[in-house]
């Protein structure tokens, strides 16, 4: 693996977890479903591949897709935006649907790089530098992985900033504590991150967009995006 100091983004591969049953939209392929005419699960994989190095340079590795329905559209898709042989898609391992942790497992079990770099398929406005502050967190705490904190509205209306675990840069060594984690039956994200070294990365500073972590769980929220 490459030693941490010398780490960039081409040592890290995104994953787009679009393995939901999407059960707030009636049951649909939430990847799939239209932003301005473009499958949500493209706008993601766009930009991923067009994410900003800045002094950590280059470009993400490639992708891997966590799908459960769809696997052929979901790689045209990866591979009409990173190009052939540099996109895989990946089910989970069961049919449990068991959410997003399943969907880690899923990419730690391909991935081949030191790091991965999760997004879900259903926020399509996170931002373009997202690999590259994630990244430089991590590197400067030596931690596990580095975590998304974001504005968000809570159950009184106020908004403050909130852990965002779906958006998350992990080192793949963590793959057997996940392993170990699910076999016992574990299931929440946070739960299985309390256990790691952590960074929690602030996304709120001055021009950062506050719909850049939005998601899009049913299709009402999915048009107020399109706004």
């Amino acid at each position: 693996m490459a030693h941490a100091s010398a780490l960039t983004l081409s040592d890290i591969t995104a994953l787009v977890l679009a393995g939901g049953r999407g059960m707030r939209m009636g049951g649909v392929d939430k990847g799939l479903q239209l932003l301005h005419g473009v499958p949500m699960a493209q706008h993601a994989l766009q930009r991923l591949a067009t994410q900003q190095g800045g002094a950590y340079g280059g470009a993400l590795a490639g992708a891997i897709v966590n799908a459960n329905r769809n696997p052929d559209v979901y790689l045209a898709l990866g591979e009409a935006t990173f190009g052939a042989g540099r996109v895989q898609v990946v089910p989970d391992r069961d049919a449990e649907f068991a959410g997003p942790l399943a969907g880690f497992q899923a990419g730690l079990d391909v991935c081949s790089t030191a790091l991965m770099l999760t997004v879900p398929c259903d926020s399509p406005l996170f931002p373009l530098d997202l690999a590259q502050r994630l990244l430089a967190a991590l590197l400067h705490a030596d931690a596990d992985m580095a975590v998304v904190m974001a504005p968000e509205a809570g159950r009184d209306g106020q908004m403050a900033l909130r852990s965002q675990p779906v958006f998350c840069l992990m080192r793949t060594s963590v793959a057997p504590s996940l392993h170990a984690f699910l076999a016992t039956g574990g299931r929440k994200v946070d739960a299985w991150m309390a256990g790691l070294q952590r960074v929690q990365v602030p996304f709120d500073a001055p021009g950062d967009d506050p719909r850049a972590f939005a998601n899009a769980n049913t299709l009402d929220e999915l048009r107020q995006l399109e706004s």
